[in-house]
C-alpha cells in the first residue's frame, strides 16, 4: 500500500469512528429533503448526470460542502458496493427515549402504534422493517442495544430514506421496555409460530406494540412471556417461516386496516 493510500484508508478509519454515512442517489436525496444534518457529500468524479445534478443542487441549496473525488478514493470510503457515486457523511445516528416515540403519537392525537424488534440481527432487514413502518405510520421503533442490528449507512439505503423520519429508541432490557409500555397503556401483540390464535383473527386496534424476533430464533422465551397475547400467520408451504421484515409487514397492515375500519 502506497503512503497516499495509507492516508486515505487512515482519513476513512478516523471518519467512520466519529460519523456515518449514507449512501446511493435515492437515500442520499431523501437525507436532504429530511433536513438533517449533513456534514459534507462525496461525488465521484465525473459524475456529473442525472439525479447527481439534482444532489449537487440541493445540497449548493443548503449550503453544505460538495467534494468530488476519484473512484478509488470513493470505492475504499464505500461501505456498500452499490454507492451509486455519491457518499453523504453525517452525525451518528440520533436515538430516542420510549417516551420520544409516545409523545410523537401524542402530538398527533393518535393511540400510539411501537415496534419492537426483539434481536433483528441483519442490517437489511431492519433496513426494510423501518420502510415499512413509515409507510405505515408506525410512531416509533425499539430495538435492544446488544446483539442486534443497529442504524449505519446499510440500514439507511435499504430504508430509501425512511430512516429519517422515523423515531428509534435503543434500550438495554426489551423486557423492562414492554413493561413501560403496557404501564402507558398499551397492548403488546407478540409473533409465535407455535401459537393457536392467527394474526387476523386477533384484535389489533387500539395503543398497540407488536414485537418481532430475531430472524432464526424468534422472539426469547422472557419477551414471549410478557406479551399479552401472540398471533402467528399461515404457513402451508414446506418452508414453515418467513424474511422477518415480510412478517412485519404483514401484520403491520393488519394492525392498519383494522384501524381504518373502526
Amino acid at each position: 500500500m502506497s503512503k497516499n493510500e495509507q492516508r486515505i484508508k487512515e482519513q476513512v478509519d478516523y471518519q467512520k469512528t466519529f460519523d456515518d454515512q449514507v449512501e446511493g442517489r435515492n437515500a442520499v436525496i431523501e437525507l436532504l429533503e429530511s433536513g438533517k444534518d449533513i456534514n459534507k457529500i462525496f461525488i465521484t468524479k465525473g459524475e456529473r448526470h442525472g439525479s447527481i445534478n439534482k444532489i449537487i443542487a440541493m445540497a449548493k441549496e443548503k449550503r453544505i460542502i460538495v467534494v468530488e473525488k476519484d473512484k478509488r478514493q470513493m470505492e475504499q470510503m464505500a461501505q456498500n458496493e452499490n454507492y451509486q457515486g455519491v457518499i453523504a457523511i453525517v452525525p451518528p445516528f440520533e436515538y430516542c427515549e420510549i417516551e420520544d416515540i409516545l409523545n410523537k403519537a401524542k402530538e398527533l392525537n393518535e393511540e400510539p402504534f411501537v415496534l419492537i424488534l426483539d434481536g433483528i440481527e441483519d442490517p437489511h432487514n431492519l433496513g426494510s422493517i423501518i420502510r415499512t413502518a413509515e409507510t405505515a405510520g408506525v410512531h416509533g421503533i425499539i430495538i435492544p442495544k446488544r446483539r442486534a442490528a443497529s442504524v449505519n449507512s446499510t440500514v439507511g439505503k435499504v430504508s430509501a430514506g425512511a430512516v429519517q423520519y422515523m423515531k428509534i429508541a435503543r434500550v438495554t432490557n426489551i423486557t423492562d421496555a414492554i413493561q413501560k409500555l403496557k404501564e402507558k397503556g398499551l397492548w403488546i401483540c407478540g409473533t409465535d409460530i407455535h401459537t393457536d390464535k392467527y394474526y387476523y383473527n386477533q384484535d389489533l386496534t387500539g395503543p398497540l406494540g407488536i414485537v418481532i424476533g430475531n430472524e432464526g430464533n424468534g422472539i426469547s422465551e422472557k419477551v414471549k412471556k410478557n406479551c399479552d397475547f401472540l398471533v402467528k400467520i399461515p404457513m402451508k408451504g414446506q418452508v414453515t417461516s418467513l424474511n422477518a421484515a415480510v412478517s412485519t409487514g404483514i401484520i403491520i397492515y393488519e394492525a392498519v386496516k383494522q384501524k381504518i375500519k373502526e
